[in-house]
């Protein structure tokens, strides 16, 4: 039997449609606007402007009339915009879309244009934007219709008594606020666009209402790797990046009409990436990422955006088809760039030859004057400018004899009887490039740990060359820096000041921070360029050996690459944990795998593995469906 919303979904399709002189605004009306706009799901700043039910009903009207213009100022944010597409529609489409960060200009006069049913990935440099411009989207500093609930993961759930699996499925006030427009909706004249929400509504209640909710809720925690009894744990036992994971299974949970995720794989292991990438993937909605994993672009996005110079650039398909797309476009403006310039160059010449000839050459160089006068009127093809590379590079170090590093009969637990593995025989030397993968709990971090001495085996011996000088890089190095000092001045205390302030901005330069970027307070960086300060600080330590752990957070794509060129080109060893499978396949030659006590060696490359993930994942799945 049909329940009673797939009983009204069908009543309502049934209902005539309105002719099109009959059809108005939702926000002409008013109505529409009493219901909440999602803003219990944006994790946002607590001082961020939120327009809510409570608001007065001329405000929200004017948000909603497609001519509505807004402009409004948040820690250091400034946007403006106009609504383009229907108030009425699924679709978001901003025109005049101007974002500035204290009065810095990231996007001037672009077209922000996003589908229902699309999934885009946001790309760009550190530094250009993109978490800012999720954040206004997120805070509604631009018209959004308020049907279009946005939920935005920027930080981890709070705190509190409640189970992961409580705070999941909290969605009392989400489903209120359906509950209500789709009651609204129902009244009205079935147009296509409310009777495409109202079926969308139904769905989502649907999801919310089943008796398989605690299902549903509990196989998402599953999938970014919540055993049973970690579901039942309070979320006040968890650490950020555990709360993070609670956020994000929230978030999928709710399945808003936008979801805008900033970098959702950085506190996963590989097997929920490949978990949370075989779930977006189905995501039917719209969905706005900044991610910094080519492999995961690939396998969730329909269209790529790239902010780039100050516009919003698109381009249909994933991350490798925006690749050679971009390249087919820049290669034909190129080619056409050279031609019109070789033309003007041709005209020049001829009229200053012939300019004051005979009259026939005369008035044939005043004709040609006037057709490069036309073309200049008419706009010339402007020159392909490559985006700024970032050149990281380490110093070469030179060699130390074997062993550099050897672990022999190693056991480790953090109490006797909970010992994470044991008779661990493995050995890392100069020439070793080592990824270390598992799931979340093995132990990964933990055998870095043991590597740096920071930790002490129950069991067995860890040796370590006299002369070993081991570089450790974690994604909690960047909360270590003094946020008050800029990067030079930062660099200058850790290191002293007889290099000279010429020598270390050459030395911080490396890794791409330059110009003023040197001289700002660390506090005003993004987050990618303040990974990049720590890693300039490493780099200067000239280390033997690199000990990764997530060295991808907050990295744009371009400077993960260039990190890479430079792992290559170094003479030192590397033991490496990420979540990256495109950063691991392009610098590790040895993989070990951690889990079920041991540390072995996986027989196979990195894609291999992330094959026998998702066998695994689907084996998991086709169990589920026979039962």
């Amino acid at each position: 039997m049909p329940s009673d919303r797939k009983k009204k979904a069908a009543a309502s399709k049934a209902k005539p449609k309105a002719a099109a002189k009959d059809e108005k605004p939702a926000a002409a009306d008013g109505a529409e606007n009493e219901f909440d706009d999602g803003a219990e799901g944006v994790q946002s700043d607590e001082t961020t402007p939120m327009v809510s039910a409570n608001a007065s009903t001329a405000n929200l009207e004017a948000l909603d009339k497609a001519t509505a213009k807004l402009s409004v100022s948040d820690m250091g944010r400034s946007v403006t915009g106009v609504l383009a597409s229907h108030p009425q529609s699924r679709d978001v489409q901003i025109s005049s879309f101007t974002l500035l960060y204290y009065g810095h200009e990231l996007l001037q006069d672009s077209d922000l244009e996003l589908n229902y049913g699309r999934r885009y990935g946001l790309l760009g440099p550190n530094g250009c934007g993109k978490s800012t411009m999720l954040k206004a989207l997120a805070a509604r500093d631009v018209p959004i219709p308020k049907h279009i609930d946005i939920y935005l993961l920027d930080r981890e759930i709070e705190a509190s008594d409640k189970t992961a699996l409580e705070a999941v499925m909290e969605v009392d006030e989400e489903k209120a606020r359906m509950e209500a427009e789709a009651e609204y909706l129902a009244g009205l004249e079935m147009t296509d666009e409310v009777e495409n929400r109202l079926s969308d509504l139904y769905e989502r209640l649907e999801a919310l209402d089943s008796d398989l909710v605690e299902v549903r809720a509990a196989s998402i925690l599953h999938g970014l790797g919540f055993d049973k009894h970690m579901q039942r744990k309070k979320t006040r036992e968890f650490s950020g990046g555990w709360r993070m994971r609670i956020a994000l299974a929230r978030a999928l949970f709710i399945d808003p009409t936008m979801l805008l995720l900033d970098e959702p794989t950085n506190h996963l292991d590989l097997e929920a990436c490949v978990w949370l990438e075989e779930h977006l993937k189905k995501f039917k909605r719209i969905l706005l990422m900044v991610s910094h994993s080519q492999d995961f672009l690939n396998g969730v996005c329909t269209n790529i955006i790239h902010m780039q110079k100050k516009k919003l650039m698109y381009y249909s398909g994933n991350y490798d088809q925006y690749v050679q797309t971009r390249a087919e476009l820049e290669e034909n403006q190129m080619k056409k760039y050279k031609w019109e310039q070789e033309q003007i160059s041709n005209m020049k010449e001829y009229i200053a030859r012939f300019g004051h000839g005979s009259a026939k050459l005369a008035r044939q160089a005043q004709s040609k004057e006037k057709t490069l006068a036309k073309m200049v009127r008419g706009g010339l093809t402007e020159k392909v400018e490559t985006d700024k590379v970032v050149r990281i590079r380490f110093e070469n170090v030179g060699k130390l004899p074997p062993p550099v590093l050897q672990f022999t009969g190693v056991a480790f637990g953090y109490s006797p009887d909970k010992v994470l593995y044991s008779n661990v025989d493995l050995g890392v030397d100069l020439d070793s490039r080592v990824a270390i993968v598992g799931p979340n709990g093995a132990g990964k971090s933990t055998l870095l740990k043991l590597m740096v001495g920071a930790l002490e085996p129950l069991d067995g011996m860890v040796k370590r060359h006299n002369h070993l000088r081991i570089g450790q890089y974690h994604q909690h190095l960047t909360e270590l820096l003094d946020p008050e000092l800029t990067p030079l001045e930062y660099m200058l205390k850790e290191y002293g000041r007889e290099l000279g302030e010429e020598k270390m901005r050459s030395v911080i330069g490396r890794f791409g921070i330059t110009g003023p970027t040197q001289t700002l307070p660390i506090k005003n960086l993004s987050d990618g360029l303040k990974s990049r300060v720590v890693f300039a600080w490493l780099a200067h330590r000239t280390p033997h050996m690199l000990l990764l752990d997530e060295p991808t957070n907050h990295l744009d794509l371009e400077t993960i690459d260039s990190l890479a060129r430079a792992i290559n080109e170094w003479d030192g060893g590397l033991v490496l944990v990420s979540h990256d499978f495109r950063l691991i396949g392009q610098v590790a030659n040895e993989i070990w795998e951690v889990g079920a006590g041991q540390v072995r060696k996986w027989q196979g490359d990195i894609q291999s593995y992330k094959a026998h993930l998702k066998s695994t994942h689907e084996a998991l799945i086709s169990r589920k469906d026979l039962k």
